[in-house]
């Protein structure tokens, strides 16, 4: 049993192709018109000068005949060929329903890389198909030569010269001992074939070129083709939104397990960790009480309106904590709060001074002063030693 990696690493199956006798077709070499620049005839009128071109050499009108043609951009000729529609019954046509192109068994060969003035012979039941190549990469003439159904070697012989006498000398020839056959590739844009050794490889505008289907009935079934193409593309990205969502969808019920089980353990530690705290408080006041001590005494007398020679007077200090002092005083000069303030910021000890409450009544002014004291930054006042 293949292992999913080796599934994985396939490439799909090989596309559906009819390949139709060569003796039933007949090839000619056709001179193109420049087009409109130095790389040859455009696409479009290529179709269009193969198509009048077949309509001199056939006896038949094109209607009545299935046609194609091989070009290659910048290529003064273009190879083509055409066939009788009668001489293919009614049942192989129908065979012909879903098959991707359609041409003679020689057009797969017409995509190999060969060096000029190199001829391919290729063995088929019926005969001997040749196709020389001159200097360019489209074929310069195809010639068949058919063979009787118990041919001699005397027979295959004759038939090959036969073959050379038609096409012409060649530097080199390349012999196939079977027919070409389709092969699977990565990309959809080349159909790809091979005979023994040799490859050939037709990208798909050429393939276009040489399905030999009515043309009308080709455009539609391309069309169709292209639309079923957007339809599948569609539909796969549906199918990845849904693995996506399908794959956010357990990431959150993983997440919302994990959110509960982490709860639950944060709920069963939590008296733990609140009797540490406790603990900790306890410890940190305990060492606030034994290292620290209040100095209410030092702060009043650090910051009594005396030393600063104003007229503001203290009516109750408090403390809350260890180094914060709140005074509620009055004068009878307003204008000595904001000195006396500033007076109190500049001290090194002090790190903020906060005037609140402020308010007048019968020319004397009342507000509370709250002073904020940096730690370690009085000290105890000495002890009188004893008398």
């Amino acid at each position: 049993m293949p292992s999913p990696l080796s599934l994985l690493r396939a490439a799909p199956p090989p596309p559906r192709v009819a390949l139709l006798p060569d003796g039933l077709f007949f090839v000619r070499a056709v001179p193109l018109a420049a087009g409109g620049d130095d790389a040859g005839a455009p696409p479009q009128d290529v179709a269009a000068q193969v198509e009048l071109a077949l309509e001199g050499l056939s006896p038949f009108p094109l209607s009545q005949v299935y046609h194609g043609y091989y070009w290659v951009p910048g290529s003064r000729h273009a190879l083509a060929f055409a066939a009788y529609r009668r001489r293919f019954p009614a049942e192989e046509v129908a065979g012909w329903q879903g098959a991707q192109v359609v041409l003679p068994s020689f057009a797969a060969l017409l995509g190999a890389e060969v060096a000029p003035a190199t001829t391919i012979v290729s063995t088929a039941p019926d005969g001997l198909t040749g196709i020389h190549w001159g200097d360019g990469p489209v074929p310069t003439g195809v010639a068949f030569q058919s063979l009787p159904a118990e041919a001699t070697d005397e027979d295959r012989a004759r038939a090959r010269n036969a073959l050379f006498r038609a096409l012409g000398d060649a530097k080199a020839v390349v012999e196939l001992a079977e027919p070409p056959s389709a092969q699977s590739s990565r990309s959809d844009r080349e159909i790809v074939f091979r005979s023994g050794e040799t490859v050939s490889r037709l990208p798909a505008a050429a393939a276009a070129g040489l399905d030999v289907r009515d043309k009308v009935e080709l455009a539609a079934l391309r069309r169709a083709r292209r639309r079923d193409v957007v339809i599948w593309r569609v539909a796969m990205g549906c199918v990845a939104a849904f693995v996506v969502m399908a794959a956010c969808e357990l990431l959150l019920v993983g997440g919302g397990i994990w959110q509960g089980t982490r709860l639950k353990v944060v709920r069963l530690q939590s008296p733990v960790v609140d009797n540490i705290m406790t603990a900790q408080d306890i410890a940190r006041r305990i060492n606030e009480l034994s290292t620290q001590r209040l100095l209410p005494i030092e702060m009043i007398r650090l910051v009594h309106p005396r030393r600063f020679g104003t007229g503001i007077t203290f009516l109750r200090a408090s403390t809350s904590g260890l180094y914060t002092l709140t005074v509620d005083a009055q004068t009878s000069n307003p204008g000595e709060i904001s000195t006396y303030r500033s007076s109190l910021e500049a001290l090194p000890a002090c790190d903020k001074v906060e005037i609140r409450d402020l308010r007048t009544q019968n020319n004397v002014a009342s507000f509370t002063l709250v002073i904020d004291f940096k730690p370690g930054s009085l000290a105890p006042a000495p002890v009188p030693p004893a008398s």
